[in-house]
């Protein structure tokens, strides 16, 4: 598919509407009941879920990504709806879009890793996706000064990378050949018409450089921004004297977030 096209081009397509759908019910139905185990209460819980997303982002492609927002959202419901969540639903789109996305980028083979390199592949973009998740929710969340990034980004990134490590592979191994005999794999449904202009490897590639760079080098700018080891200078004392440093944060961040939108248009 052409870049991020395929993210609105799938809406027209009946199956994957259907595959959104189900994916969004899938990661709700697990999320909901852990409700009652909150990290943070009202804000984030453990969430075994997050395995669901990383699977259907390699099964399904774009519907594995609006479904990890729709189904975010739709657990959000159970614990308090708040502005914060606007946050959730763009972060859990790029916890879903990343994967397959990044995959992409790197390799052409079935995303069920058996060597040492398919592993180390594998484990890498699923901590990217967790971290694309965790820098959007976190510096959100910041810039509206209910919780510090320092908290928030590091648990969002933590929770989501340590459960789908451990689950995504396995389920994947279970999973993907069945649903790729049956040509339900995003790749089958939405075959690419002639008229668009194919994305180049090197074009993927640069894109997910950019992601990796925008990603990594936020997170690192996050924490120290909302733990006040880095000031910005520009702002007035008044501004950097709140517990949570939304302003530092919000400012600090804003050209990582732009510069990880662009990285995700060039996939």
């Amino acid at each position: 598919m052409s870049r991020v096209r395929d993210v609105i081009d799938m809406w027209g397509n009946t199956r994957m509407v259907v595959l959104t759908a189900m994916s969004a019910s899938l990661y709700a139905a697990i999320l909901i009941p852990f409700k009652v185990l909150p990290i943070i209460p009202g804000v984030t819980e453990f969430r075994p879920a997050n395995a669901v997303p990383v699977v259907c982002s390699f099964l399904f492609g774009p519907a594995g990504a609006w479904g990890a927002a729709i189904g975010n959202l739709i657990g959000d419901f159970f614990g308090g709806i708040g502005p914060g969540d606007l946050f959730g639903f763009a972060g859990n789109f790029l916890y879903g879009l990343i994967p397959y996305k990044a995959w992409q980028a790197i390799t052409d083979a079935d995303p069920v890793p058996r060597t040492p390199g398919m592993w180390i592949a594998f484990v890498g973009v699923v901590v990217l996706a967790s971290a694309t998740c965790a820098l959007t929710i976190g510096w959100g969340i910041n810039l509206l000064g209910f919780l510090p990034f320092s908290l928030l980004g590091n648990i969002i990134l933590i929770n989501n990378a340590l459960v789908a490590v451990v689950l995504a592979p396995f389920l994947l191994a279970v999973i993907y050949p069945r649903v790729k005999r049956g040509q339900l794999l995003y790749r089958d449904i939405m075959r690419q018409p002639s008229s668009y202009p194919r994305t180049t490897r090197v074009r993927r590639r640069l894109g997910l450089a950019i992601v990796v760079t925008a990603t990594v080098g936020g997170m690192v700018l996050g924490n120290l921004l909302s733990t006040g080891h880095m000031t910005l200078p520009f702002l007035p004392v008044a501004a950097t004297a709140s517990s949570t440093h939304a302003a530092a944060v919000g400012f600090g961040l804003a050209p990582a977030i732009a510069l990880l939108l662009l990285g995700v248009t060039l996939l």
